[in-house]
């Protein structure tokens, strides 16, 4: 079952024919394939020819032969179609050496239109980036928006899908799996393929039991504070010596990688980015069943979590706002506008929604100062908005 993904499909469709080569990056699983096929599906429906299409996913054995770069090239290049369109699709690429010599040269061609997938971020630094500067625009690919979520449960209600989306998150082919069981191995399958193909197999000496364990700190203490020093402090503590030095190699792989994203932290009154101490938030809440278990989840965080990625989803810059010694959850900008952001589960006992308003009252300017929560309504005190999390989820 594909699961239709029509912001990314618009993206595509405006870059289609376009002399720019579309990457589409994300951690692994998140539907990157998919949504090559949904967009190769209305290619045809729009009147290409299946010829036009050539569509290489390099995790299928199929294609082992075409890793080198040289005969990826020739095995394309042999397919064109002169005087049309040739549309091609290159899944996975990072698993082709030097596969941006095959992409740049496939590049230049005029009737050639270039789609390339990948997992790990390290596939746009060095040589690629430098070859092909200006010649890529890059989309990234996150697992299921709530939106697209509830919008493949058209049978449930959305608090119905709401309170599943809490526990299941949005990896798409576990929207198909029926019970809890095949949930939780395919999720622990998700996370131990990344661990070990995208950031133990780029490091030398690697360890499988710290890479584990930090990557479950930083899914238990989502939205805390804290810096390589603090996390090797803890996990040392904790029976597993190591180093800041060690931990800050980790935390780089596990982003580029796609399973965490740091959020850093900005000065609002001084109008300055701050380097100490940062939040790290999952790719996906799911990710908590497969590194945390059964233990109970602090739903403040979880909540938090959810938010942050959407506002990924939607294009933000994001930071965690400081505001004369008090925190504002999230400051997100776009295209020279900014909003502010607070995120509590409920409003109801006035000492929190004291507390909440607090750092946003601070704020001295006219942009939007808005408190997610789900508490039901919408309501504004003096320029602060209170907004359902689930309106939020769906409006955009």
């Amino acid at each position: 079952m594909l699961v239709p993904r029509p912001t990314y499909l618009q993206k595509l469709e405006k870059l289609a024919n376009k002399q720019i080569i579309k990457v589409l990056t994300g951690v692994r699983r998140c539907g990157k394939s998919s949504l090559l096929q949904l967009f190769q599906q209305q290619l045809l429906a729009d009147g290409v020819q299946p010829e036009q299409i050539q569509a290489i996913n390099f995790e299928d054995l199929a294609f082992s032969k075409l890793t080198d770069y040289q005969e990826l090239y020739r095995y394309l290049s042999q397919r064109l179609l002169p005087d049309q369109m040739n549309y091609i699709f290159l899944d996975e690429i990072q698993n082709v050496p030097n596969f941006e010599k095959a992409v740049d040269s496939l590049f230049i061609k005029s009737n050639v239109d270039l789609y390339i997938t990948g997992s790990n971020a390290f596939m746009l630094s060095g040589e690629l980036a430098t070859l092909l500067s200006g010649r890529y625009i890059e989309i990234p690919v996150y697992p299921l928006s709530f939106k697209e979520f509830a919008q493949a449960k058209p049978d449930q209600s959305l608090q119905e899908s709401y309170q599943q989306y809490l526990l299941r998150g949005g990896f798409p082919f576990a929207l198909q799996l029926p019970d809890d069981e095949s949930f939780r191995d395919y999720i622990d399958g998700v996370v131990n393929t990344v661990l070990v193909k995208d950031v133990l197999a780029r490091k030398d000496k690697s360890d499988s039991t710290l890479v584990r364990r930090l990557a479950a700190f930083l899914t238990e203490t989502a939205g805390s504070l804290t810096s390589p020093k603090k996390i090797a402090d803890t996990l040392t503590s904790m029976g597993e010596k190591t180093t800041p030095n060690t931990v800050a190699s980790y935390l780089e792989l596990l982003e580029n990688a796609f399973l965490f994203y740091r959020c850093d932290r900005f000065d609002i009154g001084g109008k300055k980015y701050l380097s100490i101490n940062s939040k790290y938030y999952p790719v996906d809440i799911s990710l908590r069943r497969a590194l945390v278990g059964q233990k109970r989840p602090n739903k403040g965080s979880r909540l938090e979590a959810i938010v942050y990625q959407e506002l990924r989803r939607r294009g933000y810059e994001i930071y965690v706002g400081v505001m004369q010694q008090t925190e504002v959850d999230f400051v997100v900008v776009k295209d020279g506008r900014r909003e502010y952001y607070q995120v509590s589960l409920s409003l109801d006992d006035e000492q929190t929604y004291q507390r909440e308003v607090r750092s946003l009252r601070l704020i001295d300017d006219n942009y939007p100062k808005i408190i997610l929560t789900e508490d039901p309504g919408h309501f504004d005190d003096q320029g602060i908005s209170q907004v359902n999390i689930i309106d939020w989820l769906m409006g955009e």
